[in-house]
């Protein structure tokens, strides 16, 4: 029998959760160096570029991969034999707690990204508190502890279908990713569960992406199971949908498929998909009773030296000069480099303007020739003017976009992922164009932040909007003032060259 103290397992927790924030998992820095090496699409090079070297500075620096911190999750695996040294917290306290200590830690803030009430007021807990937490009992005298920090941008593209019995995952897969959009910041990993009922394939889905990548394994290897054929058949037809990096096109839009399957009901076949980002953040450790979790350092030489500069193809800008003249000339795929003054806004602060407009209020902030950054940033710490600060899915904020350049004055919009087809169109109408941002990289974004304050909305913390002044903040063009959109054109590209390669390999 062991005795575990209660102390040990919230220290755990908290280290934990502060080390995954600017460590990634080194076999996945590895399978994305491989990507990055072999990828001949430029702009999904660049991407992986800059989320490698973001990677670099986060492990060196301590600072958070990502701006969004995640929602914590924790797989907690008791042994039958353990006993704790008191009773006064459950598992799940006891998780809140190293998460609360994790969150607030002066030395890394990490952005509070939980709300309660979900389906009414929605306010932020301000811990990041509670943790989704998955007990289970097991045989043996230790705790095992897997947990993860899953960014919102992957975590709202899950997916999940009831199959006939005879139907194909495999084609359910192919077919439901490229409607996933690019939100989820590939290339990443697919968690896939299988079997069980509708919420026990969602867990084993969740559980599937603990694991390590592997998939170069299997390949050599060669597949001997079901679960692995089926994992390399997705692996093969899913790169070659040509999604690419931050779904611009390209030959690497998975680093691996992980399924986890249990026996499931005659009749059904359940399936969930949940995809990893590119801020893949997850940890496991064992706790016997000898003291708190042992989390060594990963070598910091193990990580790639990748550098990134622009090209030749590179426009920099004064945005505190520019006018709708000025950016008609700017196409889909051009790298352009912002200097002067941005604002910030994300899916409350929309929704608060757009009640303000409704009663013919006067809005706080003039967003005339402004571009809008959907952001939610870290807090500072030390001399930084703002801490983590990478973009988040702008889909979300298609609702608000005619509304916006309607009626605000704004000129255009900086975010990660596609925009839909009726706000492209609307882009378009207003002659406006919308940036993009690499998703993965928010360390490397904010060193472009020189001064950031809040200039509305402060009740709304992380969703506040801010005012950035910003100094050669790389973005691309992804949606252009005649309404060409990167996201579509450019795995529509990488697909067909695929579809020619492999025509002339099998020749």
């Amino acid at each position: 029998m062991a005795i575990i103290k209660q102390e040990d397992l919230i220290e755990s927790i908290a280290d934990a959760l502060q080390y995954i924030s600017y460590y990634h998992p080194l076999d996945f820095i590895q399978a994305l160096e491989k990507a990055y090496h072999k990828e001949e699409s430029q702009a999904a090079k660049d991407a992986i570029a800059q989320i490698l070297i973001n990677s670099r500075m986060s492990a060196h620096g301590k600072r958070p991969i990502c701006q969004d911190t995640g929602i914590v999750t924790c797989f907690v695996k008791v042994g039958m034999a353990v006993q704790w040294d008191n009773t006064d917290l459950t598992v799940q306290q006891m998780v809140d707690e190293g998460t609360r200590r994790a969150y607030l830690n002066p030395d890394n803030p990490l952005r509070a990204s939980i709300v309660k009430d979900p389906a009414g007021a929605r306010i932020n807990t301000k811990d990041n508190t509670p943790a989704v937490v998955h007990i289970d009992m097991v045989p043996g005298n230790e705790i095992e502890v897997m947990i993860a920090a899953k960014g919102g941008g992957s975590e709202n593209k899950s997916k999940m279908v009831m199959l006939n019995p005879s139907d194909s995952i495999a084609d359910w897969v192919v077919k439901t990713l490229p409607t996933m959009g690019a939100g989820w910041c590939p290339p990443g990993m697919l968690g896939i569960g299988i079997g069980g009922t509708a919420e026990k394939a969602g867990v084993l889905a969740k559980e599937s992406l603990m694991d390590p990548v592997n998939i170069q394994e299997l390949i050599d290897k060669g597949a001997e199971t079901a679960e692995e054929k089926l994992r390399l058949e997705i692996y093969e037809r899913v790169n070659k949908l040509g999604i690419g990096a931050q779904g611009l096109g390209g030959l690497t839009t998975v680093v691996d498929i992980k399924i986890n399957s249990v026996p499931t009901h005659a009749a059904s076949k359940p399936v969930v998909m949940i995809p990893n980002c590119a801020a893949t953040r997850h940890v496991h450790f064992h706790l016997d009773g000898s003291g708190p979790a042992d989390l060594s350092p990963p070598k910091l030489e193990d990580w790639p030296e990748i550098t990134w500069e622009v090209g030749e193809n590179v426009r920099r800008v004064n945005v505190d000069d520019l006018k709708k003249a000025d950016i008609s000339d700017w196409k889909t795929g051009e790298t352009v480099l912002l200097s002067g003054t941005i604002l910030t806004g994300r899916d409350a602060a929309h929704k608060r303007i757009q009640d303000m407009l409704a009663k013919g209020e006067k809005l706080p902030v003039d967003f005339t020739d402004k571009f809008i950054y959907y952001v939610g940033p870290v807090d500072a710490i030390g001399d930084e003017a703002v801490g983590p600060a990478g973009p988040t899915t702008a889909t979300r904020m298609d609702k608000f976009t005619e509304m916006m350049l309607a009626e605000t004055g704004l000129l255009g919009t900086i975010g990660k992922a596609e925009r839909g087809p009726e706000t492209v169109e609307s882009i378009k109408n207003h002659k406006s164009v919308y940036l993009m941002a690499v998703g993965g990289a928010a360390y490397l974004v904010s060193k472009a932040i020189k001064k950031a304050k809040v200039v509305a909305f402060e009740d709304m913390g992380m969703e506040a909007i801010y005012e950035f002044e910003v100094e050669d903040m790389p973005v691309t063009v992804a949606v252009d003032s005649r309404g060409e959109s990167a996201h579509v054109t450019g795995p529509a590209i990488w697909q067909a060259k695929i579809e020619d390669l492999d025509k002339k390999l099998s020749k």
